[in-house]
């Protein structure tokens, strides 16, 4: 099985335990041109064709590569979704004037006609905001050699969606909160975050569910603020919830030692003797033997990281490893058969 994995999965960076990832989106509109919702044919395709003429001017820098969706396979687009280069609502069918740039890293993309003309992001593994806001910052000025953006002096950047104006940024960290869901202090912490003007959404954002007890959090709003002082709020917030977590853990391994060192050993007997293995479920016991991991009630040796584990086991990815479509059935049983190699186990 030969999977390429993005550099956001490899399990460095500040506070990649609980971190797995960080990411800083761009929501971009070319001047005198309607939102892509509201593009006919003729002008979707010169849309089109013009951030792909700006996108080879910078790509030598920047190691691009063009990708129009309507030329991959509906599996090729899921497993951009899967590896978070693209979101869900890019691949919804019908696919036909939709593309991404991506670099070779896989850590930089830029989105063509989502809801907004462009959607430039950057993603890092662990706590690094400041980092992804520097290269996305970047990208942005050098894509804007070469097109015109919709700007306003007084609202700032023109977006599809009111919630975008102004910076038109979207800040994000994936985080992964076993212990104070297993704690129950997840709903009072999360209620917080919306009083602070973030939102909590799932593993794939907007409309997601939290899988595998991983979260995304983001600011809800982009305007009244500086891109920094949103990326510099937004990190604060992620090393108080980071340090909530840990001490949630280690509330459980005081308190409930032996029944976590139970509930991740039998986690880690599923993980390597199932023969059959749902998605929903592998994400849970992942979870688990992760927080084991980390709390020292279990020595894995796999080399495989928990980002890319988690990864590896999505439909998509199962269907591109078998090199054909899978049924339900199948993927399940390919599932069980990758963790069990991946593990270690034969």
């Amino acid at each position: 099985m030969t999977i390429k994995y993005s550099q956001w999965m490899d399990g460095a960076g500040p506070d990649a335990d609980i971190v797995l990832s960080c990411r800083v989106r761009l929501a971009r509109n070319l001047l005198a041109t309607p939102f892509p919702h509201r593009m006919d044919e003729s002008q979707a395709q010169t849309m089109l064709a013009r951030v792909e003429e700006a996108v080879h001017r910078v790509e030598a820098g920047w190691h691009l590569k063009f990708l129009r969706l309507a030329n991959l396979t509906p599996i090729e687009r899921q497993v951009l979704v899967e590896k978070h280069l693209v979101s869900p609502m890019l691949v919804q069918e019908p696919v036909r004037f939709e593309a991404v740039a991506i670099d070779d890293r896989e850590s930089v993309s830029v989105m063509v006609n989502e809801e907004d003309h462009l959607r430039i992001q950057v993603v890092l593994p662990g706590l690094q905001l400041a980092e992804c806001w520097d290269v996305a910052n970047r990208m942005d000025d050098a894509l804007e050699q070469h097109v015109d953006y919709a700007f306003d002096p007084r609202s700032g950047y023109i977006a599809a969606c009111p919630t975008n104006i102004g910076t038109a940024m979207r800040a994000s960290v994936m985080m992964h909160l076993p212990a104070l869901v297993l704690t129950h202090q997840a709903p009072q912490v999360f209620t917080t975050l919306a009083q602070l003007g973030m939102v909590v959404r799932g593993l794939y954002g907007e409309g997601s569910e939290a899988l595998g007890n991983i979260f995304q959090v983001s600011n809800q709003v982009s305007l009244g603020l500086s891109e920094e002082e949103f990326i510099h709020n937004l990190t604060i917030v992620t090393q108080q919830i980071v340090g909530r977590e840990r001490h949630a853990r280690q509330h459980l391994l005081q308190n409930a030692g032996t029944a976590m060192a139970d509930r991740v050993g039998r986690a880690w007997g599923i993980l390597t003797h199932a023969r059959i293995m749902s998605s929903e479920e592998a994400l849970r016991l992942l979870s688990e033997v992760k927080i084991g991991a980390d709390l020292g009630l279990i020595e894995t040796s796999h080399s495989a990281t928990y980002a890319q584990l988690t990864v590896a086991t999505r439909p998509g990815f199962l269907q591109m490893s078998a090199g054909r479509e899978l049924n339900a059935a199948e993927r399940d049983e390919l599932r069980a058969d990758n963790l069990r190699h991946l593990l270690g186990e034969q």
